[in-house]
């Protein structure tokens, strides 16, 4: 018992005595020696980074455009080949009728509207010892990559094919400024987006009697630049405050009278850095017919079936097989299509400052 009580007495100075000496031995990672000036192993080998698995994508804008487009769908068809969309003319106008006198019959008359598909895709290999030591899924990874990669393919085909196909233009004026400028040269910087600038297009747009999407609205994609000064002015809505604003389009930013605004920094203009998918070299300053020292920024305002998206093989996600002996993996997006204007007087451009 005598013994008992004696370890119980001196039990915590033990311990307390070989932390003390644990503590003086800890090595240091910097010099690599003990606190108590004798010498010491460095334990880098034992030192690991730790990765988490969640993985974080670089943020770009996915399918602006291709929401809006009119798609037709013929499988089967060869790239180089083209896919007819027919438009039907409207019928002479019909009238009264004379009583005995038989009803002239009219024809119905249409236009096709050809668009040329061609083979898309992108590619991406991975090595062997990369998926057996990699600490997640690269493929699954590589597979994410691939489908934001057509997706931004896709909408900047379309963005192209709009400005390259449209040939009415209005240009940005303040809502006091009541002339109008007639050219991109004349552009300042107190030609900004604003309200009356949209009202000048969509006079355009509804003199032309373009159909409206979903019988209501027009659509204008703009770059943030654009939009900045609409979300000011009184007559701009905000998207949230809309009576059903779960029925948004993506990118969907607000409204103003019959007109949606979708917002994307893909719009082409003179300001990005020239390895943006936006920057556009005739809209930079000194640019031929470009302004002196002001930037041009372009936005779109269409109507329902303004351009086409006609698919000949939709998206596959596909794998190249087994390649040097294995130690080599593939993954890729391929499709067939291509794009095309429906109606060129069904949109109008819009350059601002």
């Amino acid at each position: 018992m005598k013994f008992m009580t004696m370890g119980k007495k001196f039990a915590p100075k033990i311990f307390k005595n070989v932390y003390a000496q644990s503590k003086m031995n800890t090595v240091t990672r910097e010099t690599g020696t003990s606190l108590d000036g004798g010498e010491a192993v460095k334990l880098d080998h034992h030192v690991r980074a730790v990765y988490s698995k969640e993985i974080e994508f670089q943020a770009q804008p996915i399918m602006r455009w291709a929401q809006f487009a009119r798609v037709k769908t013929e499988l089967g068809v060869q790239p180089g080949l083209t896919i007819n969309m027919m438009t039907y003319n409207n019928l002479a106008k019909g009238g009264p009728l004379t009583e005995g006198v038989r009803m002239q019959t009219t024809t119905l008359s249409s236009t096709m509207k050809s668009i040329t598909v061609g083979e898309r895709g992108n590619a991406v290999s991975v090595s062997e010892l990369a998926l057996k030591s990699s600490f997640t899924d690269i493929m699954a990874d590589a597979a994410v990559l691939l489908g934001r990669d057509m997706a931004l393919v896709l909408d900047l085909e379309l963005r192209d094919t709009f400005f390259s196909g449209i040939t009415n233009t209005v240009f940005g004026r303040l809502n006091s400024e009541a002339e109008k400028i007639k050219s991109r040269s004349a552009i300042t910087n107190k030609n900004p987006m604003s309200v009356a600038t949209i009202k000048d297009a969509v006079e355009i747009l509804a003199t032309a009697n373009c159909p409206k999407f979903q019988g209501n609205y027009y659509i204008c994609l703009v770059h943030p630049h654009q939009s900045r000064m609409l979300r000011d002015d009184p007559a701009w809505i905000e998207a949230s405050k809309y009576g059903s604003p779960e029925n948004l389009f993506t990118g969907e930013i607000g409204r103003i009278d019959d007109t949606r605004f979708i917002e994307t920094t893909l719009m082409p203009n003179g300001a990005c850095a020239p390895t943006d998918n936006a920057y556009d070299a005739d809209l930079a300053p000194g640019a031929v017919g470009a302004p002196a020292d002001t930037p041009v920024y372009q936005a779109a305002i269409f109507g329902e079936d303004c351009y086409g998206y006609a698919v000949a093989l939709p998206v596959e996600l596909r794998d190249n097989g087994v390649t040097d002996f294995g130690r080599e993996h593939g993954l890729a997006w391929y499709a067939i299509w291509g794009c095309g204007i429906l109606n060129e007087d069904r949109g109008v451009i819009i350059e601002t400052c």
